[in-house]
């Protein structure tokens, strides 16, 4: 809900590719239209992205009882499948992924990224660090 939100907010507040500054050369806020995956790459591929995107999807909530038996792994799991939907309703109705969070050495992200990241180092802490 966070990263529908926020999404929203910016489409209507922020015009196409302006920038306002938060916190001068360190934190903007930048509407970008994202046509790639993560960072830009293979741009122009949506429908790819869509397909993969629903696959991804069904699979972790196919076997999301047999994969969840610890707590971690359920956030984890969550966290990625949220925000994968996030971004699957931008490019389903939108044809793009809204990103507008920009620290100026990172290429510009949102919350629904966020999430899955932080998914995957759930998922990564799980299985490597905590044995």
């Amino acid at each position: 809900m966070l990263d529908r939100y926020s999404k929203s907010y910016v489409l209507n507040k922020i015009l196409p590719f302006q920038s306002i500054p938060i916190i001068k050369d360190v934190f903007h806020i930048s509407l970008v239209y994202n046509t790639g995956t993560a960072f830009g790459i293979l741009k122009g591929n949506n429908f790819i992205f869509i397909i993969f995107s629903v696959i991804v999807i069904l699979s972790i909530l196919k076997q999301f009882r047999e994969l969840s038996s610890n707590r971690e792994f359920a956030v984890a799991l969550t966290l990625i499948i949220s925000g994968a939907i996030g971004n699957l309703i931008d490019r389903i109705s939108l044809g793009y992924v809204v990103d507008f969070l920009d620290f100026r050495i990172w290429p510009v992200f949102n919350i629904a990224d966020i999430s899955i990241s932080l998914g995957i180092i759930l998922i990564l802490h799980s299985l490597f660090i905590k044995k």
